[in-house]
């Protein structure tokens, strides 16, 4: 087994590693104090202040290139090294937690070309899955040296990132580089953001992101692992919701399942489908899905 403790030693005083302590967007900026009476309404775990889009941290360079207005064409040319990507598990993690994540990494590499291994102490660039209380986040892509995913196990409140495997994946695709789905350049075309009903303060979490970092050249995809749910960073969670579909009927974001355009897009991203044969392999095996 191939695991590290990285849980703080301190109450509330995190020992956080450096390429937290650079990051500019993290949920470690804010005290427990204040993180708890903010999610004392709100279950959603990857809702959490200090965050971009709710489960998204940005290094300083990341959030630069957010602030000035720029595409955020940096982040697809940020990806893993040979389709590999190490990983730590922290060991403050119970059994149940531990299965839960390797069966998200698992899936990751059955469905995709993406090979997740156990980081051999030796490779730079590697994830390090930790359990601290601050709900589910990631970076997009690859920043350099170790990066955290942050995975908080169930509490009294909600069973937060572990419920199932598909939150896991959920943050994962972000490490491998996925933005959200409602965060696409044409969603507009698809979707309502019911910006009245958005919490003060978040408007920003709706923005959108380039055409090319955000479509792979495929339809919208409203049941996408990777798209907010309709009450995402609402003001009134139960009836009053931020993004609605433009057919009626239709439900936007699941963390059920991956679906098929969830599966293509990560392997479009690392160059799977750019060779016939490889492509064939891949399509096939992403169109095993149900969704």
């Amino acid at each position: 087994m191939n695991v590290v403790d990285t849980f703080p030693r301190k109450k509330y005083n995190f020992n956080v590693p450096c390429e937290v302590k650079r990051t500019v967007l993290n949920p470690m900026a804010y005290s427990m104090v204040h993180l708890d009476r903010l999610m004392k309404s709100r279950q959603d775990p990857e809702v959490r202040p200090g965050l971009y889009q709710g489960d998204i941290a940005m290094t300083k360079k990341q959030y630069n290139y957010l602030r000035v207005g720029l595409r955020w064409d940096v982040f697809p040319s940020d990806m893993w090294k040979n389709r590999t990507v190490p990983y730590v598990i922290s060991r403050l993690y119970g059994a149940p937690e531990y299965k839960t994540i390797h069966k998200a990494i698992a899936l990751l590499n059955y469905l995709t070309c993406i090979n997740f291994v156990p980081w051999d102490k030796r490779a730079k660039d590697y994830i390090i899955i930790r359990p601290t209380r601050d709900g589910c986040w990631s970076y997009v892509g690859k920043i350099g040296g170790p990066q955290s995913v942050n995975l908080q196990p169930p509490d009294e409140r909600s069973v937060n990132c572990l419920g199932n495997e598909y939150n896991t994946v959920h943050e994962l695709m972000h490490t491998l580089g996925i933005f959200h789905e409602q965060a696409r350049a044409d969603r507009d075309n698809f979707v309502d953001i019911h910006y009245e009903n958005i919490m003060p303060g978040h408007l920003f979490d709706f923005n959108k992101q380039s055409l090319e970092n955000t479509t792979y050249s495929y339809e919208y995809d409203y049941q996408s692992i990777m798209h907010y749910g309709s009450y995402s960073f609402s003001i009134d969670p139960k009836r009053k919701p931020t993004i609605t579909s433009k057919i009626p009927g239709i439900i936007v974001g699941q963390r059920e399942n991956m679906t098929i355009t969830d599966c293509l897009k990560v392997n479009k991203l690392y160059g799977c489908l750019d060779n016939l044969s490889e492509a064939k392999k891949w399509n096939d095996i992403c169109s095993t899905l149900e969704i």
